[in-house]
């Protein structure tokens, strides 16, 4: 659980907009949508193999 603790003459709302800021780069509702459903390693590496061809189709080889 994330804690904000609001600073001196603080508003609600920046203390508010802090702890969006924290919760998103804490990336809780990332991880809880990946985490929804199984994904064997096999298909992980499968999508891995796929954008990195795609990659470089796209940008050529100097990109990468």
């Amino acid at each position: 659980m994330l804690i904000i603790e609001r600073k001196d003459e603080e508003t609600i709302d920046r203390a508010l907009k802090r702890y969006k800021n924290k919760h998103r780069k804490v990336g809780v509702v990332t991880e809880l949508r990946r985490r929804k459903h199984f994904t064997k390693p096999s298909v992980t590496r499968r999508a891995e193999v796929l954008k990195a061809v795609y990659k470089k189709k796209k940008f050529g080889n100097d990109a990468l």
